[in-house]
């Protein structure tokens, strides 16, 4: 049988090379771009050089603010990350109860998932003024934004999950005596938790959008706020590392959330790979 490409995989450093392929072309392109505009106009903003990116990132990573006396990139952090938290927290508790409840019960399928469908078709940026003006400024209208934005999905991906279970499992489990808490508990639990963690995964982007939205609007700290705060000069030096800053953020939640949820059920990662 002739060795179609669809067939081939890479090897461990084949799949290191390729991955670091795009960045290294992605900063050369960059590095080109920035060199042919500064020798057109040395003052030129768009595409600091990578001087002056590293002379920002001292400034607001490694000195204090003489205004704030804080430094800057630490405390936004601090400030961005407690929010997402507490938001990603909160949904998911949100989620597991309503989505198991949902997806295991017919009867509060039937009156309360019209409504999870159709609250998760609004747009949460839409609900932005309203947050603002039922709950304030302050941190509290930041959390709910991020609640209203992924919650509901998680619950609908939950509740679609159970009911992609095989029958047979709970037809098993009630023939054995299982009440109906302990289906939820011995049956559905150990098999949803994994997924609804993977589920957090996919929302870990828009999680980051409605908070950084929410920070540029009504915010004093903030990745968010100081991204939108520098913009009005310019500021592409502190700009471009805020943002590499957060992906990279993103990205080690990413890895977290999968490695936590590869040590709390192999057995989930181990049919995976058997897939």
């Amino acid at each position: 049988m002739a060795r179609r490409w669809i067939n081939r995989h890479p090897g461990r450093a084949e799949r290191l090379f390729l991955g670091l392929l795009p960045f290294l072309i992605l900063i050369l392109v960059y590095a080109t771009g920035s060199a042919m505009r500064l020798e057109v106009n040395p003052n030129d903003k768009l595409l600091p050089s990578f001087a002056s990116l590293g002379n920002a990132i001292a400034r607001v990573a490694f000195s204090t603010d003489p205004r704030t006396g804080v430094v800057l990139l630490w405390a936004d952090t601090a400030a961005s990350l407690e929010r997402l938290v507490l938001g990603l927290v909160i949904a998911t508790a949100l989620s597991l109860v309503i989505g198991v409840v949902n997806g295991v019960l017919p009867y509060v399928r039937a009156g309360l998932s019209p409504m999870v469908a159709i609250v998760s078709m609004i747009p949460p940026m839409a609900l932005l003024p309203v947050l603002f003006i039922v709950f304030g400024l302050d941190e509290l209208s930041k959390v709910v934004l991020i609640v209203i934005g992924i919650a509901p999905f998680l619950m609908r991906d939950l509740e679609a999950r159970i009911l992609e279970m095989p029958g047979e499992q709970l037809i098993k489990a009630q023939t054995l005596g299982a009440s109906s808490w302990q289906i939820v508990l011995r049956v559905v639990l150990p098999q949803m938790l994994p997924r609804l963690i993977d589920a957090v995964r996919l929302s870990l982007g828009p999680a980051w959008l409605f908070l950084i939205s929410a920070e540029a609007i009504a915010a004093d700290v903030g990745l968010g706020y100081r991204i939108f705060l520098v913009r009005r000069y310019l500021a592409m030096d502190v700009i471009l590392p805020y943002v590499v800053w957060i992906t990279l953020l993103a990205l080690i939640f990413d890895i977290a959330l999968k490695r936590f949820n590869a040590w709390v059920f192999p057995w989930m990662e181990a049919g995976r790979r058997s897939a």
